[in-house]
Order: structure tokens, then sequence, then C-alpha cells
């Protein structure tokens, strides 16, 4: 008896959708200029130095629950319509390629085994209708190297998303868009409170050894970027070559009032230690991981159809 295969991806599997879910993910309509929807480029190449003991992958391929963080981010904004990607790939690209073409949808997905094994259905598709580019901006590129290599791809986008896949939030996507479309700047990112458990501590003006102030980072005005960026095109403009993206391209903004901040205090999470991936494991395993929107939006009844696809044994 052959092996059924589930995964849609992998070569020589016979496999058919027979039938498709109208919204698959419980995607959100999303409001704003056109049709709403924009490409995200996705900043994968970093070495990941500080979580590297943790697996021995590149960083967005470090697992949360039965996927990687890289997956759970994509999931995210295809949940709100964004559905095509561009992977800027550096560390070990290889590893991110070979996971999409062989992906198993069988690991996150419902689905029925009959026939003695030799049929198979998939109740429902996670990357069915994602379109994923995969572009290699080298190896020791920083942020802003790798998105000046990826602008090719973006030719004829007028806007487009960008994240550093190494965070997780709850945030309601249509909202940052709305705000950036209402103050219509040329780049917005996400400012949230950081989740340290370290205490900020300020001297006395003349004495710095007295101590006038001193409360946890996350109980005050510290803010700090959470990596979910939204651009229009002209940000190709205020950069140049080598520069990192925040440092030299954000001052020019800043000197033309070209940059805003969306501030949410709600879930936000990176993924940059160990013990980050621990709290994160630790709230998918239990179900409460906050930013599997798409979980909430299937319980509140956007699924319409099962989405079903046969694949006989290999």
């Amino acid at each position: 008896m052959g092996r059924p295969v589930c995964s849609s991806h992998s070569e020589g599997d016979d496999l058919s959708i027979i039938a498709t879910d109208s919204d698959p993910a419980g995607t959100c309509s999303v409001p704003g200029k056109g049709d709403g929807v924009m490409k995200v480029v996705l900043f994968c190449g970093g070495l990941g130095l500080r979580i590297r003991d943790a697996e021995d992958v590149p960083k967005p391929m470090v697992h949360i629950g039965h996927r990687p963080i890289l997956w759970h981010v994509m999931k995210y904004y295809a949940h709100f319509g964004h559905k095509d990607f561009i992977l800027c790939l550096g560390h070990r690209a290889e590893t991110i390629k070979n996971y999409f073409l062989n992906y198993n949808e069988c690991a996150s997905n419902d689905f029925v085994l009959s026939a003695g094994g030799r049929k198979l259905e998939l109740f429902n598709s996670d990357i069915q209708d994602w379109r994923i580019t995969f572009a290699d901006t080298g190896i020791n590129s920083n942020i802003g190297q790798r998105l000046k290599a990826v602008e090719k791809y973006l030719e004829g986008e007028e806007e487009f998303l960008a994240n550093y896949s190494d965070g997780l939030t709850d945030i309601a996507l249509n909202d940052q868009l709305d705000h950036f479309h209402e103050h219509d700047k040329i780049a917005s990112f996400l400012c949230v409170r950081p989740s340290l458990s370290y205490h900020l501590v300020s001297l006395r003006e003349g004495d710095d050894s007295l101590v006038s102030d001193i409360h946890p980072i996350d109980n005050g005005n510290v803010r700090i970027n959470g990596g979910f960026f939204i651009f229009k095109k002209k940000i190709f403009e205020y950069m140049r070559d080598k520069e990192e993206l925040v440092i030299e391209p954000f001052q020019r903004l800043l000197a033309e009032k070209q940059l805003i901040g969306y501030a949410y205090d709600g879930f936000w999470a990176s993924m940059d230690t160990f013990k980050d991936k621990q709290h994160l494991e630790n709230l998918c395993v239990r179900g409460a991981a906050p930013w599997e929107v798409w979980r909430s939006a299937a319980q509140n009844g956007h699924h319409k159809t099962a989405t079903r696809v046969h694949c006989e044994s290999a």
C-alpha cells in the first residue's frame, strides 16, 4: 500500500481540489485605495545569533507550535487579504525555500483518511492562494540593503507592507492602514511598549548618583519599533547604498515630517531569545495565542464551506 501524501506541492503527488472554501482563512476585507491589497515584504535573512541554540535553522524558521514563526506572520497578513509575499532571504535561504517547496498542509489542517489510506480529504488549505517570491538578498546584508534588493519586485506598487518576521501581534491591521492613509505620509511603523522586565532609571541633573525616578520600562512613555511597517513606494527615494533602513533613511523622513508611528498597547511579542520562544510556545500550546486572529474569525462563522483536497496514495 502506498503512503498517502498530504503536501500539495511535493513532486509526484496526485492532488486535485474538488471543492473550494469561499473564505478559507476567515479573510477580512481591507478598506483602502483600490482593492486595498498590498504586497508584503518579509525580512528573513538575519543570522538570529541570540536564538541559534534553540534550533539550527534561520531565525524565521524557529517553530512556534507546528509551524515556524515566519508562517505565523504570513498567516496574519493573509487573514487581512494580503497574500502576495516577497521573502528577503539570506542566511540558510535553502531551508526556507525547501520548507515551502515541500509544504505539508496536514500539519495544521483537519483531514479525512479513507479507502485504506489511499484517499485523503483535506478540509482547509493554508497557502493555496498565496503567491511567494523568493529573493536572495545576501548573507550579510542589513535590512535597508535587503529592501533595496527587492525594489524591482515592487514595480507598479504605490504602497506595500513590510515586517521583520520575528514579532507577533493581534492588532487589527485595517486600523493601522486607516491611520496611515489618514495622515498620508511616506512611512508608518507599529510603536509598542517593550515587553521587558527591566526598570527605567532617571538620575537627578547635577548629581549623577541620586535617583529621581524608577519604574518598569513597560509602564511609562517608552515605546519601541514593533517591526510592522507600511510604506509608500517613495521610501526608496530616501535610501542610499548600504544604509540601514531605520537609521539614515528614517532620519531623512523625520526631517521632512514624513514618518509616523502607530501606538498600540495590545498584544505584541518578539522572538529574540530562547525565553521569548518558550513564552510564545506556551501560549500556542494552551490555545491562547492572541496573534492567531484567523482562528477567532473561523469561530465567529467566517467559514462558509470546507475546502476538500483529494489525494491518492503516491
